[in-house]
């Protein structure tokens, strides 16, 4: 590596810290928890100190990425604080994996020690403490998807074929996805309960939203379609179900440091396989029956 490249690695890696220390700044304006902003007010300290280690070789000033911090700040407000910070950092994490970088700052800037050992170590120590409202509440969220995902993607599949008319599906399908989703969420209120939860309520509302969206976005192509196209319907379902499983168990995988193909893999094998069994039912149900919708 060059001295050239060298300095305007070291200046990427100055520009870094203090776009991070303004995301951590942003993100903590808009949290209420007092133990929670001061985490991250500490991290936006210890960014500013990386900052100034890596000026001391450089001798510029440099100004925070603009677009990230926008980004970042975004992406805290829609899918939680705990995601967007994990992302950032796997993302640091990439960058700090030049092993030929690393060995030149710990040669040529002494105190790249104390940077490395933070980002390494200190940093991911707080991380791990921040205790988001929305994560406490991922088993009532799982729970109202993973139903959903697995019992309502069989029952379209069944009704498709059966009733091969997209108007009466919806109807059917909405029927059965409001009356799960009030059966769901009594059920979760009263588990919650039953083990002593503080909000019972509260899990219950987490684990009826979930199921209740996913009901929505999965009617919608009989809904949009015409109603003799019910093989599209179920063909854009399916996709959807895919579609759904991988976001969900993307932002899962990050924000608690899980495995996104595991998790991906037996949700996905789970839902496709209760929906091809439920399609040969309807299949074999209405051939048994002789009923001609």
């Amino acid at each position: 590596m060059n001295d050239e490249k060298f300095m305007n690695a070291v200046k990427q890696l100055q520009i870094g810290e203090i776009t991070e220390k303004e995301i951590y700044l942003k993100i903590s304006k808009g949290i209420k928890d007092e133990k929670n902003r001061k985490i991250l007010l500490k991290i936006a300290d210890e960014e500013q100190k990386h900052h100034d280690i890596w000026k001391e070789y450089t001798n510029v000033n440099v100004k925070p990425s603009k677009v990230k911090v926008v980004y970042y700040t975004v992406i805290s407000k829609i899918l939680g604080y705990t995601f967007a910070i994990k992302k950032m950092e796997k993302r640091k994490n990439l960058y700090a994996l030049d092993e030929e970088l690393n060995e030149r700052l710990l040669k040529e800037i002494p105190k790249s020690v104390e940077v490395l050992g933070d980002e390494a170590i200190h940093e991911q120590e707080l991380i791990s403490i921040i205790d988001e409202e929305r994560l406490q509440y991922v088993g009532s969220i799982v729970l109202g998807l993973n139903d959903a995902l697995v019992e309502f993607t069989g029952s379209l599949a069944g009704y498709t074929y059966a009733m091969q008319n997209n108007k009466l599906i919806s109807l059917v399908g909405l029927i059965t996805g409001i009356s799960a989703t009030l059966s769901m969420a009594s059920s979760e209120y009263l588990s919650s309960r039953s083990e002593g939860d503080e909000k019972p309520l509260r899990s219950a509302a987490y684990t009826g939203v979930a199921y209740l969206v996913t009901v929505i976005i999965l009617v919608l192509p009989y809904l949009l379609l015409p109603d003799d196209k019910y093989s599209l319907a179920l063909g854009i379902m399916l996709v959807l179900v895919i579609s759904i499983i991988a976001a969900f168990n993307y932002y899962i995988a990050v924000a608690k440091d899980l495995s996104f193909k595991k998790r991906f893999g037996e949700m996905a094998g789970i839902s496709l396989s209760v929906a091809l069994l439920s399609f040969i039912i309807g299949l074999v149900v209405k051939r048994f029956l002789g009923v001609d919708i």
